[in-house]
């Protein structure tokens, strides 16, 4: 198994999680994605990135997959030229957590399709961004600067019929990155499931 030496070496000079700040450079990583291939952060430069922290066994992540939403914004994020990789730091024996094949059959059932969905069973990549919760989002932009960081939107609850009044805001910040303007909610309270990590 190739995981863990690409994990050592991808966050040798990743930042501490306290250092992940909005408006410094993100951390690069590579991990093995649920086909067993490494992706890395720094591959995608030129293009914004959106990072979306998964535990399909939280009912905060089933809000959002559930009703269609997180899929109908990995769809407007990718028209927008972002990349989309979900991330899943979900320990073996702890919920969430995901083989190469199980995460396949959860993006099929789910008809998602991000860019790609990434395995940290180890919990460095999550632990080298500060991930608290399932979802936490963060979106990098072009130059490979962190641009926001927090909850998917403005409505920290597992109640599906929220989703209509909410604001996303990561969504909103895709859009001001995309027309040259400020972020103008940069950072957010992230909410759901704990992070499943490993003990």
């Amino acid at each position: 198994m190739r995981l863990l030496p690409f994990a050592i070496v991808a966050l040798a000079a990743m930042p501490a999680a306290a250092e992940q700040t909005t408006g410094q450079p993100a951390g690069n990583f590579r991990l093995m994605d649920a086909d067993g291939k490494a992706v890395t952060l720094s591959q995608f430069k030129g293009r914004p990135v959106v990072l979306e922290w998964n535990n399909p066994g939280c009912p905060f992540v089933q809000k959002h997959y559930d009703s269609g939403n997180m899929q109908a914004a990995q769809a407007k994020a990718k028209a927008m030229g972002a990349a989309w990789l979900t991330i899943n730091s979900g320990a073996p024996g702890k919920q969430g957590h995901m083989t190469g094949a199980e995460a396949k059959a959860f993006l099929a059932a789910q008809k998602a399709q991000p860019t790609a969905y990434l395995l940290d069973p180890q919990g460095r990549v999550g632990k080298g961004y500060g991930a608290k919760t399932t979802p936490h989002m963060y979106l990098i932009d072009a130059s490979g600067k962190l641009v926001y960081q927090g909850g998917i939107d403005d409505k920290p609850t597992a109640d599906k019929a929220d989703i209509p009044g909410a604001r996303n805001h990561l969504l909103a910040a895709l859009g001001e990155v995309k027309a040259g303007k400020k972020v103008s909610v940069a950072e957010a309270r992230p909410y759901g499931c704990s992070v499943k990590y490993a003990d």
